[in-house]
């Protein structure tokens, strides 16, 4: 279905949510029609969506739509149920919800069981679904959406769980920034200078491309987890590893969508202040793994909140020499430190996924750290 034409039948004056690769034609539109403005908002993470859109409704009265991977109903969970449920302030709510690990069509490793659940976790929390696919036409939207109008007078939701390919749209945009590093030149960066040290990788491409460095390296993958799915939380897991290996220099390789989708984590790391940490943050201002719509880290100061947080140190650059002089700096130092690195959107074509299984590489990087 063309994804225009999808909007238009939903005519909803507001939309927001967090970026998924399954929506890519439905964030494309969204970005060539609205931009990101009053009609628009990419919220940190989808809790963050679900009040966005719950104001929205309180000032205006009419239903928003909010979007999201299905990866991300767990953080709308709550607002879902305490806020928005039709058995508290019951705000009607249209859902676009992309379906990863659709049960029969193959995918990562990390959207499996949450694909296998999608449907049963809406409907567990009280929404109307329906599922969109290659077939689905503008008759069908217009009948479900007729079909739930007695369900928004009830205060209750709707969600659209789409199938990939159920949306399409002309042209993909293409999404830039003034920068010139490539995050890839970065990990090596950071690789080289971490040495036989920890490195805890955050979701999506940064850690498809450590895996890649240590290929071209001939080095080995103990040293590195990489977190697969649990967006935003990279950052947490590399402070537990960091309090109970103190002996042990820890290094975490974050994004800047992810550092956002769950900033109170730096609060907690700053309080902890683990003196063998260094939080490398790769700040390209954009959700690049799931098509480069942007992020707000282009107007925010990231070192400014580490310091504020209780880092001892924080820096942010945008050349291979600072990066390289920062890096070995924070090796150096015993104190928590924060890089920030100013990187350009993109990532080679045929960049590959990692050869070993979530669990391998568990077991790989624990009896490491044994």
């Amino acid at each position: 279905m063309n994804v225009k034409r999808f909007i238009d039948i939903l005519d909803s004056g507001f939309y927001t949510g967090v970026p998924d690769s399954q929506l890519r034609a439905l964030c494309d539109c969204l970005m060539q029609e609205k931009g990101v403005f009053s009609e628009h908002v990419i919220a940190a993470n989808e809790g963050n969506a679900v009040a966005l859109a719950a104001g929205e409704y309180l000032a205006t009265g009419e239903i928003p739509v909010i979007y999201m991977q299905n990866s991300g109903i767990g953080n709308a969970v709550n607002p879902i149920l305490s806020l928005t449920s039709e058995k508290v302030y019951g705000i009607p709510c249209i859902f676009i919800v992309g379906w990863r690990g659709e049960p029969g069509v193959h995918d990562e490793p990390q959207h499996i069981h949450q694909g296998e659940l999608t449907i049963r976790l809406l409907e567990d929390l009280g929404l109307r679904v329906y599922v969109m696919d290659a077939d689905t036409s503008e008759s069908d939207i217009q009948h479900e959406l007729a079909q739930s109008e007695e369900w928004f007078a009830q205060g209750r939701s709707l969600a659209f769980v789409v199938k990939k390919g159920a949306l399409q749209n002309d042209a993909k945009i293409q999404y830039q920034n003034p920068y010139v590093l490539l995050r890839e030149q970065v990990i090596e960066c950071v690789a080289e200078a971490a040495g036989q040290d920890v490195i805890v990788a955050t979701t999506g491409k940064a850690g498809r491309e450590l895996y890649e460095v240590r290929e071209r390296n001939e080095q080995s993958h103990k040293y590195d987890f990489l977190t697969v799915g649990s967006m935003g939380h990279c950052s947490s897991i590399a402070l537990g590893i960091a309090m109970h290996k103190p002996d042990k220099k820890v290094w975490c390789i974050d994004g800047d969508g992810a550092v956002l989708m769950h900033l109170g984590a730096m609060a907690v790391i700053g309080n902890r202040k683990p003196k063998n940490l260094v939080h490398v943050v790769i700040n390209n201002e954009a959700h690049e793994s799931v098509g480069g719509m942007p992020t707000v880290a282009g107007t925010m100061n990231i070192p400014q909140i580490a310091l504020g947080c209780g880092y001892e140190s924080a820096v942010s650059v945008q050349t291979p020499e600072e990066l390289k002089e920062k890096l070995q700096q924070a090796k150096d130092a015993a104190v928590l430190s924060l890089i920030e690195v100013k990187c350009a959107v993109g990532a080679r074509a045929d960049l590959g996924r990692p050869k070993t299984s979530p669990k391998e590489n568990r077991d790989s990087f624990m009896d490491f750290l044994r």
